[in-house]
């Protein structure tokens, strides 16, 4: 924690005399009100009073790349979060079971970037969390709620794809009713492990380089520690848990029933197969480069809550996480075509013509069987969503 001087010893002024500063360095003060020293006499007395300064956490330089590279942040989350939020209402065809997850993930999103990024683009600017305190802890909570939100619905979208992928003989059908139900849960999920800090049960402050705010990671109390064992447990490893299964399990079905196809003697949808594959498996890359150290570090100081972590290595996590709504738009803009396709008639203002795929003959004899995998490739394709706060 970086001590200021107190009032009457700002950098330069006089405390009973001359006072010696130095970053970083304990000196004393020179009393110039006694006798002027002269060859043979005792030099002036030094007084056990200390003045502190602490050195700069961090370069100046420093601050002001972080600064252009959160602005560079805030621009992309706030343009792609928006242009899907106004897609997806601006085309009511659009708004399917599936695709609600969709809208809700790009609206967390974007409070990520208005509460996290924006704010934290000010702050590195200025080189430090100048706004004060309040505004510390309401940056802390929008930004863990927004981005739990954003996690846990990364969740719920994967384990419903997993059912519509997986379990086709199931008769598994998502409708309206169940998706908003889902998302009520998760927004009431999230606000209880937002919120609970605001009463007592941990806290947020300043963190890594003291520009932006989060969850008390370095506070060394039981309760605290309480608090981020659960919180480690249920709003990262087990959402990480279940992505993990659910998308290995959707690779799994789609590269069985593409053999299945060839093996019968019908020509495999392989393009529309490999373009899935492809967007899952980006899905998954950049929910890790996202999520992963910022998991990994809440990790670290569970176990060990004693460890030193210096503070750019504990910044660098966040701001991992915090170019996750950056990537979801993007990613879904690339696997679903009709997104993409009412995407480019938004940008273009209406002069952007969609052109329909063209038709592909099949084997009678393989009519069933290649069905089944083309609703397949369409079920992934219209219900993808990219991962990351």
């Amino acid at each position: 924690m970086t001590r200021c001087p107190e009032p009457g010893r700002e950098f330069g002024a006089s405390v009973s005399g001359l006072t010696v500063v130095s970053p970083g360095l304990h000196l004393g003060t020179m009393d110039t009100n006694s006798t002027p020293w002269s060859p043979g006499s005792h030099p002036p007395s030094v007084h056990a009073e200390m003045v502190t300064v602490a050195p700069t956490i961090f370069p100046r330089l420093g601050y002001s790349i972080l600064s252009f590279l959160m602005f560079i942040n805030t621009l992309l989350t706030i343009f792609n979060n928006g242009l899907v939020i106004t897609v997806l209402l601006r085309s009511p065809a659009l708004l399917q079971p599936m695709t609600v997850f969709i809208l809700s993930l790009a609206v967390s999103d974007l409070m990520i970037g208005l509460c996290g990024s924006l704010v934290v683009t000010i702050t590195n600017y200025q080189g430090s969390f100048f706004i004060g305190h309040a505004a510390c802890v309401f940056q802390g909570f929008a930004v863990n709620y927004f981005g739990l939100v954003s996690l846990c619905t990364l969740t719920l979208l994967a384990y419903e794809r997993y059912n519509v992928v997986c379990k086709p003989k199931a008769g598994f059908k998502l409708s309206m009713r169940r998706s908003i139900i889902g998302l009520l849960f998760v927004w009431a999920f999230c606000l209880f492990w937002a919120v609970t800090p605001l009463f007592g049960w941990s806290s947020y402050g300043p963190e890594g380089v003291q520009t932006s705010c989060s969850l008390a990671w370095e506070e060394r109390s039981w309760s605290n520690y309480s608090y981020l064992v659960l919180y480690t447990l249920l709003c990262f490893i087990l959402p990480v848990a279940v992505i993990i299964y659910c998308y290995s399990k959707v690779l799994t079905s789609m590269n069985k029933l593409n053999r299945s196809v060839e093996l019968q003697g019908g020509r495999s949808s392989q393009k529309e197969n490999d373009h899935a594959i492809s967007m899952v498996l980006a899905m998954i890359i950049a929910f890790f480069a996202c999520w992963l150290p910022y998991t990994a570090l809440s990790v670290v100081v569970v176990v060990d809550p004693e460890l030193y972590i210096p503070p750019l290595v504990a910044t660098m996590p966040m701001y991992f996480a915090k170019t996750s709504p950056v990537y979801n738009p993007i990613i879904y803009f690339l696997s679903n075509k009709q997104f993409r396709d009412s995407t480019l008639e938004v940008l273009s203002c209406g002069r952007y013509i969609p052109h329909g795929p063209p038709s592909i003959s099949i084997n009678m004899s393989t009519l069933n069987r290649r069905r089944q995998l083309t609703s397949l490739s369409r079920n992934f394709n219209t219900h993808s969503k990219v991962l990351p706060l």
